[in-house]
């Protein structure tokens, strides 16, 4: 922490900036948006007042968790040139407010969850937070089977989103999961690829330190890409959408698969830039597929 840090106060507007950044607002904004995704394709009577629920409690626990992650990281973020300046490892906020924030909107977020939507989607949100804290983000400095266990909890929000719709756990729903599973792999290693040398600093156990010319993590963007080309265009073999559906995930698919197999060749910061930014794309793209031609 700096000695020349001020600390925030949360009720002025740098304050609410640096809980919204605290709370990781765009992976937030994501969360919520797969989270509808999966509600929408699920629901058979679509209910606003349903929608908000499962939004804002969802939201609460997916804010919790990622400034726990902060809080607990916080050492480790001050090693990095990406992540130093956040709240807490530049001291506007401290570690005890921190955790107090934390801690405190997550557990409102799970109860709210049981007592708006049902018990099944709380459980989802409080598994997705524990996982994520308590083994994922100790096992970043372990090993690099952490991204693809960090992937788990990251593809929750839309099985959330199904099991407020429906209170049970379908193949759409799973579907839903999967495309979230499999995207954030090949998403991740252009990010880990980007910053390695940061998270090397930080002394994280990424695939990207411990492989530094890359040829493994080219490959691993690659393999997953082909597995997700194969989940996107699923549900069209499965009855639940038709032509279109296929025509446009395909695509999709193939569009990020041909980004993943460039930085396989190529493994440069640009071509990590081309396949983040398509990764990206294809995540909009598919949500809008989803719940536009997928009905469970």
């Amino acid at each position: 922490m700096s000695s020349t840090a001020v600390i925030s106060s949360p009720l002025s507007l740098a304050g609410v900036k640096d809980y919204l950044e605290l709370s990781k607002s765009r992976i937030v904004l994501m969360v919520v948006m797969t989270a509808a995704a999966g509600y929408v394709i699920g629901a058979q009577t679509f209910s606003i007042v349903a929608l908000f629920n499962v939004l804002f409690g969802t939201a609460l626990v997916a804010a919790g968790t990622n400034a726990l992650n902060q809080w607990w990281e916080r050492d480790l973020d001050a090693r990095m040139l990406r992540t130093a300046r956040r709240p807490v490892p530049a001291g506007r906020i401290t570690p005890r407010a921190a955790l107090a924030f934390s801690t405190g909107i997550a557990i409102i977020g799970t109860i709210y969850l049981a007592l708006t939507v049902n018990a099944l989607t709380a459980f989802l949100g409080a598994f997705t937070l524990t996982s994520y804290v308590f083994i994922y983000t100790p096992l970043k400095r372990i090993s690099t089977a952490c991204t693809i266990v960090g992937a788990l909890p990251g593809a929750i929000p839309p099985l959330m989103g199904w099991a407020a719709a429906t209170g049970s756990l379908g193949a759409a729903g799973w579907i839903a999961f999967g495309i979230l599973f499999f995207w954030q792999l090949p998403h991740f290693m252009a990010i880990s690829w980007t910053h390695r040398e940061d998270y090397g600093r930080a002394g994280f156990a990424m695939l990207s330190v411990q492989d530094p010319h890359g040829a493994a993590v080219g490959r691993q963007a690659v393999l997953y890409s082909l597995a997700l080309l194969a989940v996107s265009v699923a549900p069209s073999f499965m009855g639940m959408a038709g032509v279109v559906y296929l025509i446009g995930s395909a695509a999709a698919g193939a569009a990020i698969l041909v980004a993943s197999i460039k930085f396989m060749r190529e493994r440069s910061a640009t071509r990590a830039r081309s396949l983040f930014m398509t990764s990206n794309i294809y995540l909009l793209v598919m949500m809008v597929l989803l719940v536009a031609c997928v009905r469970g």
